[in-house]
């Protein structure tokens, strides 16, 4: 894996303005990694990008209610 600081991260379109409630992702081929945009160098989480597209699919479709 690349090193956090050679990824290309990016925020949610869905962000507030404030900048204190973002997270940040970057692809790296199967994965999905996520992190605190405030704490660029704190802990990463890793899931499967299968995974991740099943998790964003059911918070589009309201399916975690």
């Amino acid at each position: 894996m690349a090193a956090p600081s050679e990824l290309h991260w990016f925020k949610s379109s869905y962000s507030g303005g404030s900048g204190t409630e973002c997270v940040e992702c970057a692809y790296t081929g199967d994965d999905t990694l996520i992190r605190d945009s405030k704490v660029t160098g704190g802990p990463v989480v890793r899931l499967r990008l299968d995974t991740w597209r099943g998790f964003t699919h059911a918070i589009a479709h309201d399916a975690l209610r």
